[in-house]
């Protein structure tokens, strides 16, 4: 080989190396996501990665996802929280008031992308809907306004009732908004509410012996309190059980008003993508719902002996069998 070609085709190498080895390490997104665990993180993991697929990301191609659950444990959020900040990941996604104020607690930088939480600016996750200034930004569910909704289910579910136990979360933030949405409407429906406090890790056996104790005829539950237990209990005690969250009726629930869960995760994936591409949380408004389901879950009705009016069946949006 001439001495020329030889330099020529030395050169072409070191240019090319470098760059082929840039193109193979170049730096692939971590999201990390957190999650209370309650229920099974896979039930919101599954629509995540749909929604994340729909903007063009894929989990194990040209995104990586480091997840962390509390196992439905509250008190382990902080924990979590911090590993993902160890790890320097790009952005935080998190489901639920709990995890998001745990998240904001443990890092100023990252970005957090709410998905959703239930009322960010009463519970002072964001500034202003229209400006979150800070690092966190994403979806709201608009859980605590729609409180008074399963009030309104229980009256038209079941029209004698008169008395209604409330689980709620001591653990979240959005318990106080939530429970005055309640009281409110029950003021309006002219119905009495008894009011437990409990945590996700609070054993619930004398928790409903009580509540049954008091005589209720109904259970409503705050979104964030989703453990199957709960439920199982509620149907052993005969307690039709309504909540703002979608997931509660996968989880054994009756029935559920709540804002549209694929509605919700498209655009905690969106902020995701708009994030990646430069932007700043704190010029991102926060998405609110605009498309709500009612779901019933018919085995549920089964297992309590009860018929649900037809009139609300038909306008439900999905029946659980």
């Amino acid at each position: 080989m001439r001495r020329r070609e030889f330099i020529t085709l030395a050169c072409g190498a070191a240019i090319t190396w470098p760059l082929a080895v840039r193109a193979q390490t170049a730096k692939v997104p971590t999201i990390g996501v957190l999650l209370t665990g309650n229920p099974d993180p896979e039930i919101f993991l599954k629509g995540f990665r749909d929604a994340l697929r729909d903007v063009g990301y894929t989990d194990g191609q040209n995104i990586r996802l480091e997840v962390r659950s509390a196992e439905g444990k509250s008190v382990l959020l902080p924990q979590k929280a911090a590993e993902l900040v160890g790890l320097k990941v790009d952005i935080i996604v998190a489901a639920l008031t709990p995890a998001i104020q745990a998240a904001k607690q443990a890092t100023s930088d990252i970005p957090i992308v709410m998905a959703p939480a239930g009322e960010p600016v009463g519970t002072g996750l964001v500034a202003s809907l229209a400006r979150p200034g800070g690092n966190v930004t994403g979806v709201s569910a608009a859980t605590a306004e729609l409180a008074g909704k399963s009030l309104e289910l229980v009256r038209e579910a079941l029209p004698s009732a008169r008395r209604v136990a409330v689980l709620a979360n001591e653990a979240d933030p959005l318990a106080k908004p939530f429970l005055e949405q309640i009281d409110k409407g029950a003021r309006t429906l002219g119905l009495e509410v008894d009011t437990t406090m409990v945590r996700p890790e609070t054993p619930l056996d004398a928790v409903f012996d009580e509540i049954s104790s008091k005589k209720a005829e109904a259970l409503i539950v705050q979104g964030s309190l989703q453990q199957k237990e709960l439920f199982d209990l509620a149907i052993k005690h005969r307690l039709p059980s309504f909540s703002s969250n979608r997931q509660v009726a996968n989880t054994g629930g009756l029935m559920t008003y709540a804002a549209n869960s694929a509605e919700l995760q498209r655009g905690a994936a969106g902020y995701v993508d708009k994030i990646l591409k430069g932007a700043k949380p704190a010029d991102l408004p926060v998405e609110q719902p605009t498309k709500f389901e009612l779901v019933i879950n018919a085995n549920t009705a089964k297992a309590l002996g009860l018929t649900v009016p037809p009139s609300l069946l038909a306008r439900a949006d999905e029946v659980i069998e």
